[in-house]
């Protein structure tokens, strides 16, 4: 069976599916009984901002395959763009990355992208 083509599929799958689910649980357990303004909470939910926020800034300055074609300065606008249309839409999360990413596309597109 560990020879088997489909074998490795199965392995990422339930790998991924331990690796967040049940952390996920645990929180759930655990955070059932804390109060929303904690100190934990506002630590925990501090520390997750503290990586997207990461991980936006290194896709915008250290961008990889394809974005990296774009200019920096279009990258930067795009986000400007997605996080005005989000704080215009009352922090309506999939306006503002739909809204980045159109400005993104359409900017890479009129640069002879593609």
């Amino acid at each position: 069976m560990i020879d088997a083509w489909w074998w490795p599929y199965v392995m990422i799958i339930f790998a991924g599916w331990i690796a967040t689910d049940m952390w996920r649980w645990l929180g759930v357990l655990v955070g059932g009984g804390l109060r929303e303004d904690s100190e934990l909470l506002i630590w925990v939910r501090s520390v997750a901002t503290a990586l997207v926020a990461g991980v936006i800034a290194k896709l915008i300055l250290f961008p990889s395959g394809i974005l990296a074609e774009t200019p920096v300065w279009l990258r930067i606008f795009a986000a400007v763009c997605g996080f005005s249309a989000f704080l215009a839409t009352r922090q309506k999360v999939i306006v503002g990355v739909l809204a980045g990413e159109a400005v993104l596309i359409i900017g890479w597109l009129m640069l002879g992208g593609a």
